[in-house]
């Protein structure tokens, strides 16, 4: 590109002039142009590179729906926890008129967090039909709710499977609530063991117990991809803490969902917390103790540990596999036929890498399974780990036709993992079949005896000589 195409298409809009710009390089030599060109060249290149670099660490742009810009202190170690792994988080009200979550048909976001219980209507272009478009599209979102929910949250909650409690209710539980709850009984010490076993979304075990005072959900029983992370004791349930209970509550013992999770097919990720003040700074650095004599007291929470986890899990830090290089071939060679021939042996080889830190490293499981298929599974068997990947050795069936290696590896806490690579099986060529096949043996030797037979007729019928009859 030389000089003068470079910046006559940097200029202002106006008349394209075609002239040589020598009023804006004066009494250039044919050695100076050149070497302005080759600068303008690398200036080109290198805002290239600074727009890609750009591009690769906005990887983490997360929107932060908030019901006030107070809430922004309040939560601030959440937050900073965000900012600390390199999220790039940007802070609106949730009615402010200029947001935007899709622009042109692209998401101008990762990831959404909704900290804004309490919100009637969205501003801008936002609403529940565009977060719901944006998990369609492979978005996450993190939702914190309250007892001052408001419909496009209980909406949106709806559309993952998730029925919020009506406004104003919250979680009661008469055994299993902190020392510090004003009479209400709607500060609930949920135990450790009420969480989801699954080490991935919740992290490791503290023992701590949890703070929580929200708003209780209940998951819809036809949704096989809602995960109850946190449950209520078996003596919680939902219900206007003021009122006297005079119908069945909304949801009531283990039934009644704290914080839920979702996992779509597109392996979009969403959490939904009945409680807002669930990851307050307050609720991170509070000390916990059931008000129940000779309870034991903890000098912190484990709200902060938990809400750490789920952050990671639903943004994807976690839990995220994904299949490196695939291989198949007969074994005693390295390379895959044009088609396999049927009875072959074959070796299958697959690498299956886990995200950890940022980083992609080999997974480690010993549960993971191929299968052989046509229509249905002609060999289902278990890969064995060796070294960097998963391999086996196994039989082709006796059945040719258009098969395929399938990994198909779906665990809780893990996003979908599915392989499938095609392959043909022929019959055998003519030139392949056995020239003797041991159970023809008998008929063999029924020929041969029969041939010698014949032989042994032929010569005692010809050297047979008849006796002359005497006179």
């Amino acid at each position: 590109m030389s000089a003068d195409v470079f910046l006559t298409g940097k200029m202002a809009a106006g008349t394209v002039t075609s002239r040589r710009l020598s009023w804006f390089l004066p009494s250039f030599s044919c050695r100076s142009q050149c070497r302005a060109s080759l600068q303008l060249r690398f200036f080109f290149i290198l805002s290239v590179i600074l727009g890609t670099l750009h591009g690769a660490v906005a990887d983490g742009k997360t929107l932060v729906l908030l019901d006030n810009l107070n809430i922004k202190d309040t939560h601030s170690i959440f937050f900073r926890s965000l900012t600390d792994r390199g999220f790039d988080l940007t802070f609106k009200t949730a009615d402010d008129p200029g947001l935007s979550l899709i622009k042109y048909g692209q998401f101008l976001y990762d990831h959404l967090i909704i900290f804004s219980p309490s919100v009637e209507d969205f501003g801008g272009n936002i609403n529940v039909e565009t977060i719901t478009a944006f998990i369609d599209g492979g978005g996450n979102v993190l939702v914190a709710a309250s007892s001052d929910i408001g419909d496009p949250l209980r909406e949106l909650g709806s559309e993952c499977g998730i029925e919020f409690d009506e406004e104003k209710t919250g979680v009661i539980d008469h055994h299993n609530y902190d020392v510090s709850d004003p009479g209400e009984h709607t500060l609930i010490v949920a135990d450790p063991e009420n969480l989801l076993k699954a080490p991935t979304i919740v992290g490791r075990p503290t023992g701590k117990p949890i703070l929580f005072k929200g708003v209780g959900m209940v998951a819809d029983p036809d949704n096989p991809l809602v995960l109850d992370i946190l449950t209520g004791s078996s003596t919680s349930y939902s219900f206007f803490p003021d009122r006297p209970i005079t119908q069945y509550p909304h949801a009531v013992g283990k039934n009644t969902l704290l914080i839920a999770g979702l996992q779509a097919r597109n392996n979009a990720r969403v959490v939904f917390s009945g409680s807002l003040q669930f990851f307050s700074d307050a609720a991170f650095n509070s000390p916990v103790q059931k008000a129940v004599p000779g309870s034991e007291r903890h000098a912190q929470t484990g709200n902060m540990e938990l809400a750490v986890a789920l952050s990671r899990w639903v943004f994807k830090e976690e839990g995220v596999l994904r299949v490196g290089a695939v291989s198949h071939h007969p074994v005693g060679e390295s390379s895959p036929p044009a088609a396999y021939t049927i009875t072959d042996l074959v070796e299958y080889s697959i690498v299956i890498e886990k995200l950890s830190n940022g980083k992609w490293v080999p997974f480690d499981g010993d549960d993971i399974q191929l299968e052989f298929v046509r229509i249905d599974p002609f060999v289902r068997t278990y890969l064995k780990k060796n070294g960097g990947k998963y391999s086996v050795q196994f039989k082709l069936p006796d059945v040719y036709g258009v098969f395929q290696f399938k990994v198909d590896y779906n665990r809780l806490g893990y996003t979908h993992l599915y392989s499938s690579t095609q392959v043909s099986v022929r019959p055998l060529q003519h030139t392949q079949y056995e020239r003797f096949i041991p159970s023809a043996y008998p008929y063999y030797a029924s020929v041969f005896s029969m041939m010698a037979g014949l032989f042994i007729f032929s010569i005692v019928f010809l050297h047979m000589k008849e006796k002359e009859k005497s006179e």
